[in-house]
């Protein structure tokens, strides 16, 4: 039984992965997923492979290239708690939605120097950008064990031993 249990624990820990991005939500306004994207572009995330012949410039949708953005910009800021949320346009994902031949960074090491492309202007009066981002501004921004994290499996690797 105890092998067992250490066997356990020893899948879970190798298995848990870190990976997480930040997409834009299909269900946001034209104008959001815009505002994020300016946001995003304007305040450190690297939007040079969106813009045109840039290796992740196709699907040249709002939505592939706020998704883009955003996620560039959350990876630059260490994945803190509040900068994927983008005033709701934006959330959390461990699905990695990198294509063929765009890849999404999935953490800061990855992400490429911010560069400043022109793809955005950057907020404007008509365009003014998201208010400014607070932790845990919605209850799914909140963090949440993720699926084969370490912690998972010490707990039930220490909820065995109890039993046995």
């Amino acid at each position: 039984m105890a092998i067992l249990v250490v066997l356990m624990l020893i899948l879970g820990i190798a298995g848990g992965s870190d990976a997480i991005w930040c997409i834009c939500r299909n269900d946001a306004s034209d104008n959001a997923l815009q505002s994020a994207l300016d946001y995003a572009c304007g305040h450190g995330g690297d939007c040079s492979p969106i813009s045109a012949n840039g290796a992740c410039y196709l699907p040249n949708s709002l939505l592939a290239h706020c998704s883009y953005a955003t996620n560039s910009y959350f990876q630059k800021n260490n994945r803190a708690p509040g900068t994927c949320d983008f005033s709701g346009t934006a959330t959390n994902t461990t699905v990695d939605p990198s294509s063929s031949g765009c890849q999404y960074p999935s953490d800061n090491s990855v992400a490429s120097p911010p560069a400043n492309t022109g793809i955005s202007a950057g907020p404007t009066a008509s365009n003014p950008p998201p208010p400014p981002f607070t932790p845990f501004s919605s209850a799914g921004d909140r963090p949440t064990a993720r699926a084969g994290a370490p912690s998972l499996s010490i707990a039930i690797a220490v909820l065995a031993l109890l039993v046995a």
